[in-house]
């Protein structure tokens, strides 16, 4: 689906979805060895393509706006990390919940997480915490907490099979019965002792995240009010929870141990600048249109500032008012902030979906010419326009575009199939299948990859590079069919 510059990508693979890892352990523990190897095998693939951590559909979600804004407050925090080098990605998962992980070198940020998170700081808060665990190595730690806790539960299940045989065998119910015992607690204690220490490697995180906020200048206010909201929304459930069967401190539990340690701090009551406020509000104004709709975004939209909520209402044009209306107020934003590369952005979505390239295609350009961050995403839309313009020579620019945008962003499969466009309408047939087959591939559908790989080698000699490209793909082996 494609709204604005926001694209739900839906990717397909055979692993099961990391989402809270959290929820991935307790289900290993109840459900035995089966689910713990499926778990430790997407651990080990986290290196994988995007592709390799979903299961069925789950929605990624591509914004040049968003990634630019997030990836800008991650940038001092990952700094103090010392994770700089370290070739971290942020994600964007389209949930409404409010939850982040990491996974591999990956952040991963639900867009509730941004739409609940009411400024900048609080955010900042989730991504100095999931620094915390990266930097301190906790992912590969869990990985042999998992396989002791595996053999754990292992070795008491075999304990316990052991004596309910023998019972069976004596006829000594009592036996029997004490074996199903070993069999239970054994699990228990195995899930107990890993929930044990994911709470303490998440306390680490929120000390860690606290001290990188510290020596970026920032304040740690965010992330008590992110524990407060939670602790409110317990209370608000009236569930029972026992601490010791999460996999998290409970949201009190953290604030008493973070509480001290933030207000200590020179900048704890340091706050968001207007401008950092402004550009937060936009993000939250335009998830609110194509996650909550015309409704819901209008009530968001009375809480934010000014030109958030105008912006608001021009995406809302956009989506849901006729094209003549959402020009209008694109160009009233531009009047605003001329320089803005996301209203230039907005502006040749309004042309493009008015059926006017032409006019889309010098939007998109000033929004390329102005964009800080260079976003393949906008960069492939700018091409999209000028293939529907259904010029050759335009087409041409397109694929040298798109093949550019793709080098540097290789995992956005939306960009294979605008390339395989230009390429089919330029009559390239190979390499029109062989963008078609990376874009399956990137998507996870590895077989159709493969059938696509397999036809565009067909048109290329043996040994050059798109040759090569197509035998990797069709040597991959994807994912194992459950029998």
């Amino acid at each position: 689906m494609m709204f604005s510059t926001l694209t739900f990508h839906r990717r397909h693979a055979g692993l099961p979805v990391v989402a809270a890892m959290d929820a991935l352990v307790f289900y290993m523990l109840k459900l035995g060895r089966a689910a713990a190897v499926a778990v430790l095998a997407v651990i080990v693939a986290s290196t994988a393509p995007v592709a390799a951590f979903a299961q069925g559909r789950v929605p990624i979600v591509r914004d040049a706006e968003i990634e630019a804004l997030v990836r800008e407050y991650a940038r001092p925090i990952l700094k103090a990390a010392g994770l700089t080098k370290s070739g971290i990605d942020i994600i964007l998962v389209n949930d409404p919940s409010f939850n982040a992980f990491v996974a591999g070198r990956r952040m991963f940020f639900n867009t509730g997480a941004l739409l609940q998170s009411e400024t900048p700081n609080e955010i900042i808060g989730v991504i100095a915490h999931e620094a915390g665990h990266i930097a301190g190595g906790h992912q590969e730690r869990l990985r042999d907490q998992m396989a002791r806790a595996q053999t754990m539960a292992v070795i008491a299940s075999l304990l316990g099979v052991g004596a309910m045989a023998a019972g069976a065998a004596t006829d000594q119910s009592g036996l029997a019965g004490a074996g199903a015992g070993i069999m239970m607690g054994g699990s228990e204690t195995a899930r107990r002792t890993l929930l044990g220490y994911q709470r303490a490697e998440e306390a680490a995180a929120d000390q860690s995240g606290a001290h990188y906020l510290e020596v970026t200048g920032q304040s740690g206010k965010g992330m008590l009010t992110t524990f407060a909201r939670f602790q409110s929304a317990l209370s608000l459930s009236g569930a029972q929870v026992d601490p010791y069967r999460v996999s998290h401190p409970m949201p009190r539990e953290r604030i008493a141990n973070l509480e001290t340690l933030v207000k200590a701090s020179p900048y704890y009551d340091k706050t968001d600048s207007a401008e950092m406020q402004q550009r937060y509000d936009m993000v939250r104004a335009k998830i609110a249109v194509y996650t909550k709709g015309q409704a819901e975004g209008s009530r968001l939209f009375k809480k934010l500032s000014p030109l958030a909520a105008q912006y608001g209402d021009a995406l809302l044009a956009y989506r849901f008012s006729n094209p003549r209306n959402a020009l209008k107020k694109a160009d009233a934003l531009i009047k605003q902030q001329p320089n803005n590369p996301y209203f230039h952005e907005l502006r040749g979505d309004v042309l493009l979906k008015a059926n006017q390239p032409e006019k889309a295609v010098a939007a998109y350009a000033k929004a390329v010419q102005l964009d800080p961050g260079k976003s393949s995403i906008i960069q492939i839309a700018y091409g999209q326009a000028l293939i529907a313009t259904g010029k050759t020579e335009n087409v041409k620019k397109a694929a040298t575009l798109i093949k550019d945008a793709l080098s540097r962003d290789k995992e956005n499969f939306t960009g294979y199939t605008y390339l395989a466009q230009a390429y089919g309408q330029l009559g390239d047939v190979g390499e029109a299948e062989m963008a078609t087959a990376e874009g399956y591939y990137y998507s996870g559908n590895y077989n159709q990859a493969k059938i696509f790989a397999m036809r565009a080698q067909q048109k290329f000699k043996r040994g050059e590079p798109a040759w090569v490209r197509a035998q990797d793909i069709i040597s991959q082996k994807g994912p194992k069919k459950k029998g």
